[in-house]
C-alpha cells in the first residue's frame, strides 16, 4: 500500500502551527504573490521561513503555491520571487503556468514541481507530459471520479505522485477556471483576487421581458443558482486509498486554525485508524462526522468522486455556512489552567468552553479568570485581537485551540 500524505492549507504563520500540530504531513501556503488566495492573509518572506523551520523540526514538509495564470508582465517579478525562494527552501512550489514552469528550471533546477489543478490534469496523458517536463507530482482535476484517478495511477509511472482534494469548497468551474469575478468586479479569479460570485444571488430574466425575473427554485434567502456543496470524503477513506492517491488535500487557504485543525485530526485519526485496521475505521465513524460538523461549511456531498454529481454533488442550494463551532484563540503559551491567547470571539468568565487537544480529545473546561492586556481583570471580552491571559479548571498546553459550541 502507498503511504498516503495528509496535506493542509495555512493561511498565515498561526494556522500552518496548527496544521503541523494537529496532524498534517505536509501544509501548502501562498507567499504575498502569485498565489490564487490573495485575499488570504498569507505569508511574508520572514513568516515563510519561520514557519518552515517550525514545520521542518516535527518532520512536516511545506510546499509553496506560485499558481497564478500568469500575463506577460508578471514573468520578470516571478523570476525574483523563485530566487526569492530558493533562498527560504520550501519543499515544493505549486505551479499551473508552463511560463512559470520554465523558470522555475532555469532559476531553481532542482526545485521541486507540483503541477496545480488549475492546469486541468484529467488523464494519464497530461500526467506523463508533466513528468517528463520535470514534475515531481500532478494535482488531479475535481472532475475526476475516483474509477479515473485508478485508471491514471495503473497508467503512470510509479515514482508519478497524483494530489487530490478530497474535503473542503468546490468550484462551479472547471477546474477552478472562473471568469465570473473579472467580468463583474475586475478582479482576476485566475490571479488570485477572486470576489466569489457563484455565492451571489442571481435571477434569471429573458430579453424580451425586461424585470420580469423568471423564477427558479429557491428559499427564504434566496436563489442560489451557482451555488455548490463542499466536499467532504471522511466515510470513503478505503475507496481513496484503493485508487492510488499519494496526497489527500484539503481545501481552505483562507479557514481559521480551529477549521484547520478540526478537520487535520479528524482525516489524522481516520487514515491511521483505517491503516491499523478497517473495522477499527468503521467503529469510528460516528465520530469523524461528529468532528467534521463542528467546520464552517455549506451542507456536504462527495463531488465528482462516484461519477457526475447529478443530485448529490453540484447542488446549487444556499450559500449560507453552517457553524457548529466557534473558535475562541490558540494557547500561545500555557502552564497548567493558565493560557496566554489572543481572542478571536467573544467570551466570558463562567461560560463554558472547550479545549481542543491534538491527540484527539475535546476537554470541556469553564472560564474562571480573564486578565487584558492592561493587566486589569475583566468579566467578559467583546473585543477580538486582544491578548489575553484566561484561567480556566482544566489544564491547558501549548497550542491546544479553544472553541465554543454553536
Amino acid at each position: 500500500m502507498r503511504k498516503t500524505e495528509l496535506l493542509i492549507p495555512a493561511s498565515c504563520l498561526e494556522v500552518l502551527k496548527a496544521a503541523v500540530t494537529f496532524g498534517a504531513d505536509a501544509v501548502y501556503i501562498g507567499g504575498e504573490v502569485f498565489s490564487l488566495r490573495a485575499k488570504a492573509i498569507n505569508f511574508s518572506a520572514e513568516d515563510m521561513k519561520e514557519g518552515i523551520k517550525f514545520a521542518h523540526e516535527r518532520g512536516v514538509k511545506v510546499y509553496v503555491t506560485v499558481n497564478i495564470l500568469a500575463h506577460n508582465g508578471d514573468l520578470e517579478n516571478a523570476r525574483a520571487y523563485i530566487k526569492e525562494l530558493r533562498e527560504i527552501g520550501p519543499d515544493a512550489m505549486i505551479v499551473s503556468d508552463p511560463g512559470i514552469f520554465d523558470i522555475i528550471q532555469e532559476v531553481w533546477p532542482e526545485g521541486e514541481i507540483h503541477i496545480s489543478t488549475q492546469a486541468n490534469n484529467v488523464n494519464y496523458g497530461t500526467y506523463k507530459f508533466w513528468q517528463r517536463q520535470g514534475a515531481k507530482r500532478v494535482v488531479s482535476g475535481r472532475e475526476l471520479s475516483l474509477k479515473e484517478i485508478k485508471e491514471i495511477r495503473q497508467n503512470i509511472p510509479d515514482d508519478l505522485e497524483i494530489e487530490t482534494f478530497i474535503h473542503g469548497a468546490m468550484c462551479i468551474s472547471y477546474s477552478g477556471r472562473c471568469l465570473l469575478s473579472n467580468y463583474f468586479t475586475g478582479r482576476d479569479a485566475n490571479r488570485g483576487a477572486c470576489t466569489h460570485p457563484c455565492r451571489w444571488k442571481y435571477a434569471v430574466m429573458e430579453e424580451d421581458r425586461p424585470g420580469q425575473y423568471l423564477p427558479i427554485e429557491e428559499n427564504e434567502r434566496g436563489t442560489f443558482i451557482f451555488n455548490s456543496k463542499d466536499l467532504c470524503m471522511i466515510e470513503h477513506i478505503p475507496e481513496l486509498m484503493d485508487a492510488g492517491i499519494d496526497s489527500f488535500k484539503i481545501e481552505g487557504r483562507m479557514k481559521t486554525a480551529l477549521y484547520v485543525a478540526t478537520v487535520a485530526r479528524t482525516y489524522r485519526k481516520a487514515i491511521d485508524d483505517f491503516n491499523e485496521s478497517p473495522e477499527k475505521y468503521k467503529e469510528n465513524l460516528p465520530w469523524y462526522w461528529d468532528q467534521i460538523h463542528q467546520c464552517t461549511y455549506r451542507q456536504y456531498s462527495t463531488g465528482f468522486f462516484f461519477g457526475k454529481p447529478s443530485d448529490e454533488g453540484q447542488i446549487y442550494d444556499e450559500s449560507t455556512y453552517e457553524q457548529g463551532a466557534i473558535y475562541l484563540g490558540i494557547c500561545e503559551e500555557g502552564s497548567g489552567e493558565r493560557a496566554i491567547i489572543t481572542q478571536k470571539n467573544k467570551f466570558s468568565v463562567g461560560d463554558e468552553i472547550i479545549i481542543m487537544k491534538p491527540d484527539g480529545r475535546d476537554i470541556k473546561t469553564k472560564v474562571l479568570e480573564i486578565v487584558g492586556e492592561d493587566g486589569m481583570k475583566k468579566d467578559s471580552c467583546p473585543h477580538p485581537k486582544e491578548k489575553l491571559s484566561i484561567l480556566l479548571d482544566s489544564s491547558v498546553e501549548k497550542y491546544d485551540i479553544l472553541k465554543r459550541l454553536n
